[in-house]
């Protein structure tokens, strides 16, 4: 595997390139197709999947067979660590939503990795502090009882983490679907249309395609609808 292509990754971008050089040669790379499943809830994994190119989900099922999706990672993320700490097995599937290349260190591997480079492990306890503030805020949109605001607040929450600033308004930086947003949000997807509807008519919210920007002013105002 290229050593430059670790460099982009937020994990590794603290090394040197002869560091890059050597964990490179322990890396592995796998292709995966749209809706393949990368990894199964409830396997016990024994390496760390790292995202090259594009884009996955991370999912639990409900019991009445429901998807419900957890959080989105795209190139420059990684997952399947926790296994490898705690020994336990994973907690949610992580399945592709577009091809994606994705490479993978053995658990043997990534403890060496971590022994030895301290600033791997420096960016993994920042990263890690990152995640559990972002499992705050998903705790806080399924807190409303009001599903507008349900709506408003993750989309805030993904501009903040995968947005990108335009003279239009913010855009979203990732390919979400009606039936994606409920599934975050925990309401219908004709409920989520119709909020969607509405803020685009409010001229909160506007499509080009299926890309989201969102307001400038949308995303200052403060709805006071309470929980």
């Amino acid at each position: 595997m290229n050593a430059l292509s670790l460099k982009s990754i937020d994990l590794f971008s603290l090394l040197s390139d002869d560091e890059l050089a050597e964990i490179s040669g322990k890396i592995t790379v796998r292709r995966f197709k749209k809706n393949d499943m990368i990894l199964h809830e409830e396997d016990t994994s024994e390496f760390m999947y790292i995202i090259l190119s594009g884009k996955v989900k991370v999912l639990q099922m409900t019991e009445e067979g429901r998807e419900t999706i957890l959080a989105f990672h795209e190139a420059g993320d990684f997952f399947g660590e926790m296994s490898l700490i705690d020994g336990k097995t994973v907690p949610a599937a992580v399945a592709a939503i577009e091809n994606s290349e994705v490479a993978i260190i053995s658990k043997n591997d990534f403890y060496a990795l971590l022994f030895v480079q301290n600033k791997v492990l420096v960016q993994l306890l920042r990263i890690f502090c990152a995640r559990i503030r972002g499992a705050y805020e998903r705790i806080q949109i399924l807190s409303f009882n009001n599903a507008a605001q349900r709506v408003k607040t993750l989309l805030i929450m993904l501009s903040e983490m995968n947005g990108q600033e335009t003279e239009k308004g913010t855009r979203l930086n990732l390919k979400l679907t009606h039936q994606n947003i409920a599934d975050m949000t925990g309401i219908t997807r004709e409920t989520v249309t119709r909020i969607l509807n509405k803020a685009q008519k409010d001229g909160d919210i506007f499509f080009e395609g299926k890309t989201i920007f969102l307001n400038k002013e949308y995303i200052k105002k403060d709805f006071n609808i309470k929980k």
